[in-house]
């Protein structure tokens, strides 16, 4: 084992130089070997040397930059437009939109308060009647209300307005029909003065009735949303188009130019009598034709408001409950009734008190 200090080399440790090296003393900073880190200075990696298509050479020029807004479709340059610059008259200041919105809504608030406004004076300012429309010097005055444009919805005016011209064509069915009868007696046609007397009559009667029994109860329906006025209308109404076809058809002895009474009486009379007895047949047709699909059109309607038959019976016994006249009649009915059960009972006690007082004889 005494090789190694027998080393004719000797000590490589005690070379003079390495040793100054080992115990020199740290300046500014310096550690010395034993704190030695040779990987401590390594902050990046050393880059590849080697380039190619995958490492391509690094520069240290910018990549070029084409500006494309000033090509044109064709890309050819042109020169970029000034910026826009609004003029004073399309300059409209914050304070002045704000007026005009508060100017707006002032006058929105206003419209509203005078819908409200006339609505309520509409509800309590009692309403003159308009209808019939009699001239001034007539002792009579008008019976009702109407106008279609403020007291029927919007959506139903228009259907109530055709039923309204319906009723005048109604009239004008009538009046033709007095004038055939009339043209039928002139002509000494059998059973043209009969045709004519009962036209007459027709049109005295059936033109306030119609009024009154079908084209009021659908007015005031659609009005205030009544049942019961439909109903009314429904059994009236139906009953009348049946009356209507019937006269179309021209049954002898209904007292109406039809069909078969205008076949009927063409036969060897006058070619223009003939030609306006047809006519008469016609408009008669043409007045049922459109009572039907009046009555289609609004039973549909009524089909879709929900209105059933139960609502018509409680708006009926609301009604006659709230009628005055009906309550004072009640009201007479039942008093009289008291007075007279009181009376007959009264009446039955004398009459016993009587008997048997009589009776007593001692």
């Amino acid at each position: 084992m005494s090789g190694f200090n027998d080393n004719p080399f000797g000590d490589p440790f005690s070379d003079p130089a390495i040793t100054s090296a080992t115990n020199r003393p740290a300046v500014n900073g310096d550690s010395g070997l034993e704190d030695y880190n040779p990987f401590a200075n390594q902050t990046t990696k050393p880059s590849n040397s080697i380039r190619g298509a995958t490492n391509p050479p690094l520069t240290s020029q910018e990549p070029a930059v084409i500006n494309t807004s000033s090509l044109g479709p064709n890309n050819k340059s042109y020169a970029s437009p000034p910026a826009y610059t609004p003029s004073a008259a399309q300059t409209v200041s914050i304070d002045e939109i704000q007026r005009q919105k508060e100017e707006l809504d002032r006058k929105e608030a206003e419209l509203a308060a005078r819908e409200e406004r006339l609505r309520m004076d509409g509800i309590t300012m009692k309403k003159e009647n308009n209808w019939p429309p009699l001239p001034s010097f007539c002792p009579l005055t008008p019976c009702f209300y109407h106008d279609i444009n403020v007291e029927i919805p919007v959506e139903f005016q228009r259907l109530v307005r055709h039923v309204y011209y319906l009723w005048m064509f109604y009239v004008g069915v009538l009046f033709v029909n007095l004038l055939g009868g009339l043209a039928a007696m002139i002509e000494k046609i059998d059973g043209g003065g009969g045709i004519f007397a009962f036209s007459l009559v027709s049109l005295i009667i059936f033109t306030p009735l119609s009024f009154v029994c079908w084209f009021r109860p659908l007015y005031k329906a659609f009005r205030n949303d009544s049942s019961f006025n439909f109903m009314v209308f429904f059994f009236v109404f139906f009953c009348q188009l049946v009356f209507a076809i019937l006269c179309a058809i021209g049954i002898p002895g209904m007292g109406s130019i039809g069909l078969i009474v205008a076949i009927e009486w063409s036969s060897g009379a006058p070619v223009f009598f003939t030609i306006f007895i047809f006519l008469c047949a016609i408009v008669t047709a043409s007045y049922a034709l459109a009572s039907f699909l009046v009555l289609v059109k609004v039973h549909s309607i009524y089909r879709s408001t929900g209105a059933s038959m139960q609502k018509a019976q409680m708006e009926f016994t609301q009604g006659v409950l709230r009628n005055e006249h009906v309550q004072h009649a009640a009201t007479a009915a039942a008093t009289g009734a008291a007075r007279q059960a009181m009376s007959q009972q009264f009446g039955s006690n004398n009459t016993n008190n009587s008997s048997g007082g009589s009776g007593l004889r001692y």
